[in-house]
């Protein structure tokens, strides 16, 4: 109940412009690092991320390999809000994956992701559990699946508090995971594939 209420409260919050940070990317991603998954390896080039000005949106072409999109600044408690929307395809067996990350640490070893496909939002990731980095899932405790089609906008927030990370999906809290030994870290966002779009890229310190 308490994240829910810290999730009600920062959207009001937003509403009025009150504590909320716009990091949407300037055109030469200043702010940003792109970073390879698995961590280590050179990103390809040119890069799949580009900003589209007059539609307001960050544009991952999905066509250079799997990485991630990481903002510069690392945060302790904070709720995360991003808003995006699939191309649609005219497979329709595609399978849609791309992903929003939460206290990262600076390579992307360690990560706590918000899923964003067909199969719904959960959180997973690859953590410490006393200290040795293990995966969870959370797919099988979602709520439900709030995720809509290809070609629509979807909206998360992610809280993280304190041990736990919250996501929610559409306005809806769908997944809590409580046992996160990482108090500070990065927000992300996943190139994996496939072309996304997101805007409304915004941090609110808890």
């Amino acid at each position: 109940m308490r994240i829910l209420t810290l999730l009600l409260l920062a959207g009001a919050a937003w509403a009025q412009g009150d504590g909320w940070t716009d990091i949407f990317p300037d055109a030469g991603f200043s702010q940003w690092t792109r970073i390879s998954i698995p961590p280590g390896k050179p990103v390809t080039q040119p890069s799949q991320w580009k900003v589209d000005a007059a539609a307001g949106t960050l544009v991952c072409e999905g066509n250079g390999g799997h990485e991630m999109l990481r903002y510069n600044t690392p945060y302790k408690n904070l709720v995360f809000h991003v808003e995006w929307k699939f191309t649609k395809l005219p497979d329709e067996k595609a399978k849609y994956n791309s992903g929003v990350f939460i206290r990262n640490d600076a390579d992307g070893t360690i990560w706590h992701q918000g899923q964003t496909g067909a199969d719904g939002g959960y959180l997973f990731g690859n953590t410490p559990v006393n200290g040795v980095p293990q995966r969870f899932n959370l797919r099988a405790q979602m709520v439900e699946n709030r995720v809509k089609p290809a070609g629509e906008w979807n909206t998360y927030d992610m809280t993280a508090q304190g041990r736990t990370i919250t996501l929610s999906v559409n306005g809806k809290v769908v997944n809590e995971y409580t046992q996160t030994e990482i108090l500070e870290g990065y927000v992300a966002l996943e190139a994996e594939g496939y072309r996304i779009e997101f805007r409304n890229i915004r941090v609110k310190p808890l």
